[in-house]
């Protein structure tokens, strides 16, 4: 098939990778190249650098809607026009498409959604699955339309979630098997054999932009549940609590065996030789691993040796918007 895709991060490379294998690559559209690490320098899109290496054309623009006549937009959407593709294949491209845009190819366009839809629908949906301790979740490949991945299903494939996977891991095996897929849906497609499910929207649930304050871990829950989001945003961005106002990441916990009561939060052992232990919602929380503020990722008995936690104490947990967005 005729095929332009569209994406940016690295979720998107498999499926591309794919695409170029099995099908005609007419153009690939992704996000403007970006600033970014210290020096602010100019960094291209995962999607872009595996393009340029096919020797396939490159398309950054900034919209693609033409409100305000967007002169550039009205351009770049005759161009797409012109290129007479079957269809449009998305996988995480980070602009809207306005109607005319969907509704140009001969089969529309469709997405490569990391969630078994309607489940998470929305920009997050890998990271909630792991916070809300989901075991199972998988792709979905859905014809597109002007709703937020509220569109028909073609296909689903599910994927078994480890009780100790992390976003990172899941993240790869998702666009692995999100390559796989959108080389099944488009055979269907093209044999004319696939079937288009609505979607239940009543059994919807969103998965929003995560923000830094989102990993702010809430010592009130049960320990199973801090587990959860510490794994949800690891690496980024990055479970923390706060400690007399400065920030601590906390990368891993256990869930401990104690008696004692106190205010969830709450430093109770605070030991070199014992490590780091506070109190949970359902009782207590071995912290194992965690970092300052411009230090490195260690175990709390090593951290221990070098700074302290005042027993008694307790890490705050209460959301300030105003100061941590």
């Amino acid at each position: 098939m005729r095929i332009v895709f569209m994406g940016t991060p690295d979720f998107a490379v498999p499926p591309l990778r794919q695409l170029l294998a099995h099908h005609e690559v007419l153009a690939v559209f992704t996000q403007p190249d970006r600033p970014a690490g210290r020096g602010y320098k100019l960094q291209i899109s995962p999607v872009k650098a595996l393009a340029q290496e096919a020797g396939v054309e490159v398309l950054q623009p900034q919209t693609l809607s033409i409100k305000r006549q967007n002169n550039a937009a009205k351009e770049i959407r005759d161009y797409l026009a012109k290129l007479d593709a079957d269809i449009f294949v998305v996988a995480a491209y980070g602009l809207i498409l306005p109607k005319a845009v969907l509704d140009m190819p001969r089969y529309g366009c469709i997405n490569i959604h990391a969630s078994l839809l309607p489940k998470y629908r929305g920009a997050s949906p890998i990271h909630m699955a792991i916070k809300d301790g989901e075991a199972v979740t998988g792709i979905t490949i859905m014809q597109m339309d002007v709703g937020i991945d509220t569109g028909d299903m073609i296909l689903q494939r599910q994927l078994n979630i480890s009780p100790d996977e992390r976003t990172p891991s899941l993240h790869d095996r998702m666009a692995t098997l999100g390559g796989e897929c959108i080389i099944e849906a488009l055979a269907q497609i093209e044999a004319g054999t696939a079937m288009y499910t609505p979607q239940d929207h009543f059994a919807s649930s969103h998965a929003p932009m995560i923000r830094k304050i989102d990993a702010l871990i809430n010592w009130a829950w049960p320990t199973a549940k801090i587990s959860n989001l510490i794994r949800a945003f690891d690496p980024w961005p990055g479970p923390y609590t706060l400690y007399k106002d400065a920030v601590i990441k906390v990368w891993q916990i256990e869930k401990a065996k104690t008696t004692e009561t106190a205010p969830p939060g709450t430093i109770l052992i605070a030991d070199p030789a014992k490590g780091l232990l506070v109190s949970t919602g359902d009782g207590g929380a071995w912290i194992r691993e965690l970092q300052a503020t411009g230090g490195k990722r260690m175990q709390a008995t090593d951290y221990l040796r070098g700074r302290s936690f005042e027993v008694g104490e307790c890490f705050e947990y209460e959301k300030k918007e105003s100061n941590n967005e």
